[in-house]
């Protein structure tokens, strides 16, 4: 398997081999095992459709992975390794429901936390953090961070969100990053139809950190979420390159267009945010759209767009960004409905 293309390893690892054995990996619905056996309790012990989805997810970023409930459960995991007073640091431009866990735990007096800017190097190399939180491409503004400098030139355990990336385009345990983590809802699922997260780590004691963090709150993921979510990792290759390209397009178009201030584009990915005048103009932006869908998450077939600053947490956003998931439609017909609602 190791010298198979992440494309080749997202379809043909973690299957069932064997004469009569199923194709693909079954549902297993069940909360027990009978007796005698390695396995005794779905909590503790998960089952074949979770040893899958782990099994490929981890091939991909280089690590064994780690499936809970939510993304947020996956943060909560990996907090929840900290001792009480420990530091962190965290990009002041991130994913909010991060920013908020963090305040959390800070106001009732458990971590004490810092924020720093994603793209101010030297400053997470300065920082004395116990974690270190990265996330590249930052959530909503796109801004991509130096992981191996920081990783390689910093004491603290550092933990990269590889949701907006993907495994397909940067292995952050490869860096030097201790652990990654997706929120397995997005890309890696990839039809807006399930929630749940995954931690990926090349240490043992890690692994086993996270594993029981998961079996002590009871962050396990259901038995059809994680089903779904492995067979939508099977297409993330094809579904991530068509949406790139779809993206690409996009984005020097929307580039040229005069209602437009500004683009921010990592490079590489679906991921795109853009500008407009003000708060006002973007919201009747994502109100005048017809194909694309003004709504919350990202990463599914279908294009979604959003005014983020409206959200709590997300103030020093610029009120006009508008976050824009790019889907598998047509890339004119997207066009077409980027042209009509800009005017």
């Amino acid at each position: 398997m190791d010298d198979w293309t992440p494309r080749t390893r997202a379809i043909a690892a973690g299957r069932p081999h064997g004469p009569g054995e199923p194709l693909t990996t079954p549902i297993v619905a069940t909360s027990t095992f009978e007796a005698g056996g390695d396995a005794v309790y779905a909590r503790s012990d998960g089952t074949a459709t979770w040893a899958a989805f782990e099994e490929v997810v981890g091939s991909l970023e280089g690590g064994t992975a780690v499936a809970f409930a939510s993304g947020v459960a996956t943060l909560s995991a990996v907090l929840d390794s900290l001792p009480v007073g420990s530091t962190v640091a965290v990009p002041s431009f991130s994913y909010a429901v991060t920013r908020g866990a963090l305040k959390h735990a800070q106001q009732i007096g458990r971590l004490t936390v810092t924020e720093l800017e994603p793209t101010d190097t030297q400053a997470w190399l300065d920082c004395d953090a116990d974690l270190l939180w990265l996330e590249s491409p930052t959530n909503p503004t796109l801004d991509v961070m130096d992981i191996e400098t920081i990783a390689r030139g910093t004491k603290g355990r550092v933990v990269v969100d590889n949701t907006f990336a993907t495994s397909l385009h940067q292995q952050p345990l490869s860096l030097g990053a201790d652990i990654v983590v997706h929120s397995a809802t997005k890309l890696i699922g990839g039809h807006s139809d399930l929630l749940l997260g995954v931690a990926v780590a090349a240490d043992q004691d890690i692994v086993d950190e996270l594993r029981a963090a998961r079996t002590r709150v009871g962050a396990t993921p259901g038995a059809l979420e994680t089903w779904l979510a492995l067979r939508g990792l099977r297409t993330l290759p094809v579904r991530l390159a068509e949406q790139t390209r779809t993206a690409e397009l996009l984005v020097s178009r929307l580039a040229e267009h005069p209602a437009v201030t500004k683009v921010r584009y990592p490079g590489f990915g679906m991921m795109v945010a853009f500008e407009v005048a003000d708060a006002d103009a973007a919201d009747k932006v994502c109100a005048s759209v017809r194909l694309i869908r003004p709504a919350t998450s990202l990463g599914g077939v279908e294009s979604l767009m959003e005014r983020r600053a409206w959200l709590p947490g997300e103030e020093r956003v610029p009120p006009g960004l508008i976050r824009f998931s790019v889907g598998l439609e047509d890339p004119e017909d997207l066009w077409r409905d980027l042209l009509t609602a800009l005017g």
